[in-house]
């Protein structure tokens, strides 16, 4: 049996003997079960698994223990993933990255125990929780010079578009911007690594590759080497909260199910018109050869939410110069804005994000079926719905809890408006003929069904 422990780095190393009792408190919880997986997915970095069952199945003799000490907690890894190790030495940055998940699951975890437990709560309430959060990772303090870009994309795309990802990284690089991903392979990873390298050649020593994750998600989507900031939401809803509060601008590479519902919880509020004023540049780019991919998305946004929605981003074809500039203009309406209202730069709290973007949507077959996919609502209570019915269809594809619902309980159902329904139905197929719902040579099975009323 291999044992290795593990001293305390960053903010946690300063914990008060409270604070550890507290912490030791959980280890029979299912929250600790939670911090145990998360934490074998981090110890898993790099490795090419979207399954997060194939991922964990060599591995059930793998434990993590608190040790208590006087001067704080010790982490104590048993059986761990040699894949982690170089020359029997833990990998520092996957060292730094298994106290985050300490920080955010059990010391965070366990401070807002009744928020993670009650399905409805106030949105400034929520909000706070996720300022909290950032804060305790220490991303707001480093987070005022307006220069944080959020990029989204597909996780298993193709050598063509990750060395384009690569590309716009490098050209925001080196103008010295800063990357926050989901922190998993293909388009999350891509621009870091772009990035990396125009900061170099600028001597820019303060790069910043954020990574915000949520447990049900890590698995499928492990934290790439480049990240060197980790944070895990409690839920997908508070993921997208962190990134548009801290983001001062957005990039979407291609993608498949998943950067659709990223897009439509965008859209959804910047469309809010509370937020019509609210500069908040967004940029869709690929490089040739993905034309087919954005005209689907611009096609569907323009038949679900129009115009309004439309026009709230750019769509910019092979062309990473332009995607940068773009950005660093963009960037530039963003200060005037914030000086004005006189809003902070590292955390954008004036940005009006309704309850329902904020509640945590849990994919059942109940409520997949029970979503409004109906016109005759509001356009941003559409493309929350729309979201949703997204969201389940990533957990359907790629997280253990859904991949069990499908295989015991058969697809979901989606029900609603004949032509939204089509519309829908359409584009998924469109993901499904370029292989964007699973890794490319694998067939995919769908887990959802489509009905049209």
């Amino acid at each position: 049996m291999k044992k290795v422990q593990l001293n305390p780095v960053g903010w946690m190393s300063q914990l008060s003997q409270l604070e550890v009792a507290k912490l030791e408190d959980t280890t029979n919880s299912d929250l600790y079960r939670l911090f145990r997986n998360c934490c074998l997915a981090v110890l898993n970095s790099g490795v090419d698994e979207d399954d997060s069952e194939m991922l964990f199945a060599p591995y059930e003799s793998f434990d993590i223990k608190l040790v208590r000490r006087e001067r704080g907690v010790k982490l104590e890894l048993i059986n761990p993933p040699e894949v982690g190790f170089v020359d029997d030495h833990l990998v520092k940055g996957i060292h730094e990255h298994l106290f985050s998940v300490l920080r955010d699951l059990l010391y965070m975890g366990n401070k807002y125990a009744l928020v993670n437990k009650t399905t409805l709560q106030d949105g400034s309430t929520i909000t706070d929780m996720v300022f909290d959060m950032l804060r305790h990772a220490q991303l707001i303090e480093r987070n005022n010079d307006l220069n944080t870009v959020v990029c989204w994309g597909g996780h298993s795309i193709g050598l063509k578009e990750y060395k384009y990802t690569k590309e716009v990284g490098y050209q925001l690089g080196l103008r010295e911007m800063n990357i926050c991903t989901g922190c998993g392979p293909g388009a999350m990873k891509g621009p870091m690594k772009g990035a990396a390298i125009g900061h170099a050649k600028q001597r820019y020593r303060q790069g910043r590759y954020i990574g915000i994750s949520e447990p049900s998600i890590i698995a499928a989507e492990p934290p790439n080497a480049i990240v060197n900031e980790l944070v895990i939401m409690p839920d997908i809803e508070k993921r997208l909260e962190a990134f548009v509060r801290i983001g001062h601008g957005i990039v979407i590479f291609p993608g498949g199910v998943g950067t659709a519902e990223e897009l439509l919880y965008l859209l959804g509020i910047l469309i809010h018109e509370r937020n019509a004023q609210q500069p908040f540049p967004v940029v869709l780019t690929g490089p040739a050869g993905s034309e087919g991919y954005f005209e689907a998305i611009h096609e569907f946004i323009g038949a679900t939410l129009g115009s309004v929605a439309q026009n709230r981003y750019q769509i910019i074809i092979d062309d990473p110069v332009e995607v940068a500039l773009v950005l660093r203009q963009g960037v530039k309406k963003v200060e005037q804005f914030r000086l004005a209202m006189g809003d902070a730069f590292n955390f954008n709290w004036s940005l009006k994000i309704e309850d329902d973007f904020q509640q945590p949507f849990i994919p059942t077959h109940k409520s997949m079926a029970a979503l409004n996919l109906h016109r005759d609502q509001p356009l941003s209570d559409l493309a929350n719905n729309l979201r949703k019915a997204f969201s389940g269809i990533v957990t359907g594809n790629v997280k253990a809890e859904g991949i069990k619902q499908i295989r015991d309980c058969g697809p979901f159902n989606l029900s609603g408006e004949a032509d939204l329904m089509a519309r829908i139905d359409t584009l998924l197929k469109s993901f499904v003929s370029q292989q964007r719902m699973k890794l490319p040579g694998t067939e995919y099975q769908p887990c959802y069904s489509i009905n049209r009323n």
